[in-house]
C-alpha cells in the first residue's frame, strides 16, 4: 500500500473520500477542461463537484463549484479563478462554508508579491506572499488545482512549483514534483499509460497519477484516507510503489 497524506486548505477531516472526475474535453487544454464529480466516503456518496475552465483571450477562466454533506462535517465551496496562457495565476476568489463558519479568500499577485485576504469569523487579514510564478491556489477537495499542478510541472520541468494555501491568514508552501516509473491503466475500458508522480507539498506527500495530456487521473492520500479518481479510470494494482526511472 502506498504511504500518502496531504495538506488541507481548510481542514483535516478522518475518513476515506473519493472524488471522481469525469472525462475533459477530448480537445485537450487548449479547448478548455470540464468536469462533474462524485465525492464519496467508503463507496457512499457525501456530495458533488464541478470544475470547468474554459480559454479567455488572456488565458483561462476556472470556476469550482463543491458540496459536502455527511456526518460531521458540511462542506461548501465556491471559486473563480483567472489564469495566464501558462497557468500562471493572475486571480482567484473563493467563497467557503465549513460546518456554518464561513470563509472569504482573494488572491491577487502584482509585480513583485501576491496580496492574500481572508475573512473568516468575523475577522479579516491580508497578507503578503512572495511572488513565484508557479504558484497554485490550493483549496480542498479542488481537482482543478491539482489538474494546474501538474500542466505547471510538465511546462518547468518540475521546478519552481509552490501552493497558496487558504488557512490561517494564508501562507505559501514549496512544491516538489519527482517522476516516477510509468504505470499502467484503464481509461473508459481501453489501456492507458499512466504517468505517476510524487509532490511533496511542504511536508505532506501525495501521489499523483495523470494521463497523455498530463490530465490529473488519480491522487492518492491513504494517511488521511482520501483518494481522487476521475471518471472511468481505473489504475493496474501494483505489489508496491512504483521505483523512480533510472536517470
Amino acid at each position: 500500500m502506498r504511504r500518502i497524506a496531504f495538506c488541507f486548505g481548510f481542514l483535516l477531516v478522518a475518513g476515506s473520500f473519493v472524488l471522481v472526475l469525469a472525462a475533459p474535453d477530448a480537445a485537450g487544454k487548449s479547448a478548455g477542461r470540464a468536469g462533474s464529480f462524485t465525492v464519496s466516503q467508503h463507496g457512499k456518496t457525501v456530495g458533488t463537484a464541478i470544475f470547468n475552465v474554459t480559454p479567455t483571450a488572456r488565458g483561462y477562466s476556472s470556476t469550482s463549484v463543491v458540496r459536502v454533506a455527511m456526518q460531521g462535517l458540511n462542506y461548501s465551496l465556491s471559486k473563480t479563478e483567472t489564469l495566464l496562457a501558462d497557468n500562471r495565476l493572475r486571480h482567484a476568489q473563493l467563497s467557503a462554508a465549513v460546518n456554518a463558519s464561513a470563509v472569504n479568500v482573494i488572491a491577487v499577485p502584482d509585480a513583485r508579491q501576491i496580496l492574500i485576504n481572508i475573512s473568516a469569523n468575523g475577522h479579516s487579514s491580508t497578507t503578503s506572499l512572495a511572488l513565484h510564478s508557479g504558484a497554485v491556489f490550493l483549496a480542498d477537495f479542488d481537482p482543478g488545482a491539482l489538474d494546474t499542478l501538474l500542466a505547471l510541472g510538465a511546462a518547468s520541468n518540475n521546478r519552481d512549483l509552490w501552493a497558496i494555501v487558504p488557512k490561517g491568514a494564508g501562507s505559501e508552501v514549496a512544491v516538489e514534483l519527482a517522476t516516477y516509473a510509468d504505470e499502467q491503466g484503464t481509461l473508459d475500458g481501453k489501456p492507458v499509460t499512466v504517468h505517476h508522480l510524487v509532490a511533496t507539498i511542504g511536508n505532506a506527500v501525495t501521489d499523483l497519477f495523470s494521463g497523455p495530456e498530463n490530465q490529473l487521473l488519480q491522487a492518492e492520500l491513504p494517511q488521511k484516507g482520501f483518494a481522487l479518481v476521475r471518471k472511468g479510470f481505473v489504475l493496474t494494482p501494483s505489489a508496491k510503489p512504483g521505483a523512480p526511472p533510472v536517470q
